[in-house]
């Protein structure tokens, strides 16, 4: 009967210590497709490995560090992960752990996508070791993770009451080539060692240089039942040895009713009540405190209380916003919100309507109510978002008001076409001489190119245009590559039709004003016409009117402008709305500075160092010497 008794006790404890390896070697791991329990917000990368080589993850940076072993083909690595996202992509491609490979001989982007859609982006950095490298930088037995000591070359492994120790599997990563204990290679996950006594793992480099590492194993006694680690849905928990408790904090919004643990346990059994408990398999309800009974091969418990408890909500954004019914544009990236109200709209007291995912919205130290309380926003004003864990985000609203833009005076601009594409145009030729500047593009048809000299032209690849260090833009010449000869056509016809539109118009404003010599007058807006020349001496002339206003000045022969002379705008007016149509010949003086688009039926000539703002659209030629000439502003 004695005898009996002792089979039976020895069976039931052979019984225990299988199934203590059984949960050790439950422990660690992610679901298949690489995602742990997460909700709401959470979108973390919580494991990482590749090729069985741990990478270490700095969460703040969100960024995974992993040294490869020298020799290794990093351009088809397959990726095991853990994640508290819903799902995980690389650019379009979605990633399934263990199972998608990618090409790490450049950083690579993780987008890893929450529950309620936002994102966050790990990036993940792999190095290969030099051929010095030979470290063991991952090691366990049975799934029981092993102490690495890198100084002392010793590895130092813990493991549950009862275990066999004479014939365990150790998988560990190295950067080295090979491992060795004595003459026996290593594999990872295959190759059985005793343990009896410290084991001597032999690394060698890819230079042949070697390093040992000495692994020592310890059994726990029969009386031990410690909670070693422990995590829930890839959050690890804190463990107060002396009071028994572990604590978890999850991400806000997660789901506590059917959490999995995976932990290790130095005892023969984990219990909640009487429900057998199995690392990274079993679920529990965590909405009240949960006690693991962690049994002993002596049969002696003990219990350790988890306690979970939920993140405070971090969100803090304003998601919409209005001022009396004008709908503000919200840059999240910037934490900017415009609002554009009506003209003449009062900005001293205006109510806002919005929403946020906060707790609370001040400005300054005053609670903000949507749709009550005022502000005043001649000034950009700072809304401060406050969230439930009291973190917070400032969003600056900055209200603007068009000015009212007065109706404008004169005759209805004259529509240039493709014309309106140079600042120079012309038909027979264009030329310079001295230093000029051009802001611009100058085009010649039907002439060809050889008829723009002094701009000492540079061919483009496309052979369609060519540039010239004097020109800030492109030049164009009919006997260039399609499709410039159509356009230059197409350019040409515009501004013979801009002249002919000029020149018809009718019932002029101002007629022989001035019998042609506008020197020293003030002209406002309108439509003028001349049947003889017009000059402007060294005084001058000045155009006032707003920046809308348009001037067409109807010449029947030459327009004479004096050395020196300047055109001046006032009010606004802009070089763009002022037209010269002039039947004969332009001339800019030595040194003046001249506004507007001339228009001239023959020759456009600006002598040394004039200036002008505008357009030379001549039907003949233009000359320039030492000249700038601009295009006006938009």
């Amino acid at each position: 009967m004695n005898t009996r008794k002792s089979f039976t006790r020895l069976l039931m404890l052979f019984m225990a210590m299988l199934l203590v390896i059984f949960v050790a070697g439950c422990g660690g791991g992610g679901g298949g497709d690489g995602s742990a329990l997460g909700s709401g917000t959470d979108k973390s990368i919580t494991a990482y490995s590749l090729a069985g080589v741990t990478g270490t993850i700095d969460e703040t940076a969100k960024t995974i560090a992993v040294t490869m072993p020298n020799g290794i083909n990093v351009t088809a690595l397959i990726a095991t992960f853990t994640t508290t996202g819903t799902g995980v992509t690389i650019g379009a491609a979605v990633q399934t752990s263990g199972a998608t490979p990618n090409d790490f001989t450049n950083p690579v982007a993780y987008i890893v996508t929450a529950a309620d859609g936002t994102t966050a982006t790990y990036t993940v950095t792999v190095a290969v070791a030099p051929i010095t490298a030979k470290a063991i930088t991952a090691y366990s037995l049975a799934g029981v993770t092993g102490t690495i000591n890198e100084t002392a070359k010793t590895i130092a492994v813990n493991l549950p009451s009862g275990t066999n120790i004479t014939a365990l599997v150790a998988t560990f990563s190295t950067t080295g080539i090979n491992v060795t204990v004595g003459a026996s290679v290593q594999t990872s996950g295959t190759t059985v060692n005793d343990f009896s006594s410290p084991v001597a793992y032999t690394v060698t480099a890819v230079d042949g240089s070697t390093a040992t590492y000495n692994v020592a194993v310890v059994v726990a006694s029969l009386s031990a039942k410690a909670v070693t680690a422990y995590s829930l849905a890839g959050v690890t928990g804190t463990i107060d040895e002396a009071a028994k408790a572990i604590s978890v904090s999850m991400p806000y919004g997660t789901s506590v009713t059917a959490l999995i643990a995976t932990f290790t346990s130095t005892g023969a059994s984990v219990k909640v009540g009487a429900k057998t408990q199995i690392s990274g398999t079993t679920p529990n309800d965590f909405t009240a405190p949960v006690a693991y009974i962690i049994t002993g091969a002596d049969g002696s418990t003990v219990s350790y209380t988890v306690t979970v408890s939920i993140a405070l909500n971090s969100a803090k954004a304003i998601t919409a916003y209005s001022l009396a019914g004008v709908t503000g544009v919200i840059d999240e990236a910037a934490k900017t919100i415009s609002v554009s109200m009506p003209t003449g709209t009062n900005l001293t007291a205006l109510v806002a309507t919005f929403t946020s995912t906060g707790a609370n919205v001040k400005v300054g130290v005053a609670t903000q109510i949507s749709g009550t309380t005022a502000n005043d926003f001649n000034s950009p004003v700072a809304y401060i978002v406050t969230a439930a864990d009291s973190t917070t985000l400032t969003y600056t609203v900055s209200v603007t008001t068009p000015v009212a833009v007065a109706a404008a005076r004169g005759p209805a601009p004259v529509p240039l076409g493709l014309a309106g594409n140079f600042v120079i145009l012309a038909k027979t030729a264009v030329s310079t001489t001295g230093t000029t500047s051009v802001v611009g593009n100058i085009g010649v048809s039907p002439a060809a190119a050889s008829y723009i000299t002094g701009f000492s032209l540079i061919m483009d690849s496309t052979n369609a245009f060519s540039t010239s260090s004097l020109v800030t833009g492109n030049v164009y010449a009919s006997d260039y590559a399609v499709p410039t000869p159509d356009n230059m056509t197409t350019a040409i016809s515009d501004m013979e039709t801009a002249f002919t539109d000029a020149a018809g118009r009718a019932t002029p404003d101002f007629t022989e004003l001035y019998a042609g010599d506008i020197s020293g007058r003030t002209l406002v807006p309108g439509l003028y016409k001349w049947g003889t020349g017009v000059l402007i001496t060294g005084v001058g002339v000045t155009l006032s009117g707003g920046p809308n206003d348009v001037w067409i000045f109807q010449i029947a022969q030459d327009l004479t402008v004096s050395n020196s002379a300047m055109i001046t705008l006032s009010g606004g007016a802009q070089a763009k709305n002022i037209f010269w149509q002039v039947s004969g010949q332009a001339t800019i003086g030595t040194a003046a500075d001249f506004k507007g688009i001339i228009l001239s039926q023959t020759l456009i000539s600006l002598n040394t160092g004039a200036v002008m703002t505008g357009r030379a659209l001549a039907q003949s030629a233009v000359t320039l010497d030492a000249n700038a000439v601009t295009k006006p502003a938009p």
